[in-house]
């Protein structure tokens, strides 16, 4: 990184956990994202696009209060309002024009806004000028999520470490197994769903050993 950390960018280090309906059901949610919390995650994600509007509220709201209760971030995916709603830490959003400008004028200065770059440098440059905290990089491994997603490769991290001055997130198909390189070419935090939320009953040592690896 070329600039020096400010406590938003500080905010986006370590395990990166995202939340899938898909993986978690409802009544589970809450539970298994505090598992992950003990376990060392530091940033959570909420991301479900399959619920309904009062769903998506009232889980956001309580995750909200859990995250602010163990001082971890809290983002929500693709929906400022949302994020306003329940006073997130911030938001995450594609890189279509406009997305940026329109989330900070909803959510203000002090919120992190992080966006999904892809396989894309110039994207992310383009991304920090217009106000990004962070960027995100991926698929970087076979995804379960989105295995349609465009492949990253792996020397994209150590371009964008070098050249950007933001925090970078590695993201899909990422295991125990392939995350130390991703670390290892810089990326700042490694976004994981699959391999952290399939096992509920492996959530806590699951996220401890994600956490070690940045220790």
């Amino acid at each position: 990184m070329t600039s020096s950390p400010t406590n938003k960018s500080l905010s986006i280090q370590g395990l990166y956990a995202i939340t899938d309906p898909e993986l978690i059901i409802a009544e589970k949610l809450i539970p298994a994202v505090k598992d992950a919390i003990l376990g060392g995650a530091k940033i959570i994600q909420y991301r479900n696009k399959s619920a309904t509007h009062t769903q998506q509220l009232e889980q956001a709201q309580q995750l909200s209060s859990l995250c602010k209760q163990y001082q971890v971030c809290f983002i929500i995916n693709d929906d400022p309002e949302l994020a306003k709603a329940v006073a997130a830490d911030g938001v995450h959003v594609g890189k279509e024009d406009g997305k940026i400008a329109d989330a900070r004028k909803q959510l203000g200065h002090q919120a992190i806004i992080g966006v999904s770059c892809y396989n894309q440098l110039e994207s992310a440059q383009k991304a920090i000028e217009q106000g990004a905290d962070y960027v995100a990089f991926g698929r970087f491994f076979p995804s379960k999520t989105k295995p349609d997603a465009l492949q990253a490769e792996l020397h994209l991290l150590e371009q964008a470490s070098r050249q950007l001055s933001v925090p970078i997130v590695a993201i899909g198909g990422i295991t125990r197994d392939n995350a130390p390189q991703l670390i290892k070419r810089g990326a700042n935090a490694i976004a994981v769903i699959n391999d952290l939320f399939h096992n509920s009953q492996d959530i806590y040592n699951t996220a401890k050993a994600y956490q070690t690896l940045f220790e």
